[in-house]
């Protein structure tokens, strides 16, 4: 099971999800509006939760930004789910 730890950030918008493992295969990507679903399966998975405007990961953490009126409470668990999901916990 992945271990994922959350962080806030000087943006109130962003948090960090730090993991026990890498995140990407060794390349940083930025997942957005128009991004390429082949590109990363996290990513897109990520980006298409409510809310979600940006997906940044390289190493072993996963930045996501959210639009102003998005709520954590409702972000935060759906977010670890989601990569959670992705490395088959």
């Amino acid at each position: 099971m992945v271990v994922v730890t959350p962080e806030g950030t000087p943006n109130p918008n962003a948090v960090k999800f730090t993991l026990d493992r890498p995140a990407t295969d060794g390349r940083p990507v930025t997942f957005r509006a128009g991004s390429d679903p082949a590109d990363s399966p996290l990513g897109h998975a990520i980006f298409q939760l409510d809310g979600v405007t940006n997906v940044f990961m390289t190493a072993d953490f996963v930045s996501v930004t959210k639009e102003p009126d998005a709520a954590w409470d409702d972000l935060l668990p759906a977010v670890i789910e989601a990569i959670e999901q992705h490395f088959g916990a």
